[in-house]
């Protein structure tokens, strides 16, 4: 996922959770915002991984698991939008033990609840 693609900035997460909406599943909130600076863009990423996931290994390691997972569902996601892809706590197990296909699974929920 290129850098351009990704929030990084307070200020962009400020904005998707004060003004966007949200969805959650078990594993997995989903918030999310229409820019409209740029209707028709490409959707930029940020990821919000707690501490009550794990260490910061547990945490970087579930963080590349779902860049990886949101560069493969980048087709289905609708353009112009910024997302936070929020982690809850007991997600990383189930993304250790379960495998890829899990997360993908489980991002592809919380996808699915936003555009319904």
């Amino acid at each position: 996922m290129e850098r351009r693609y990704r929030l990084s900035r307070s200020k962009d997460f400020d904005a998707v959770y004060r003004q966007g909406r949200s969805v959650s599943t078990r594993y997995l909130t989903l918030h999310w915002f229409p820019r409209e600076d740029d209707p028709a863009g490409e959707p930029r990423l940020g990821l919000a991984v707690p501490k009550a996931v794990g260490n910061a290994v547990t945490r970087n390691r579930l963080k590349r698991q779902l860049r990886e997972t949101w560069q493969e569902l980048a087709e289905t996601v609708p353009p112009g939008r910024d997302y936070v892809l929020a982690a809850r706590s007991g997600v990383a197990e189930p993304a250790d033990t379960r495998g890829h296909s899990w997360l993908v699974e489980q991002v592809t929920e919380v996808l699915g609840k936003a555009a319904a």
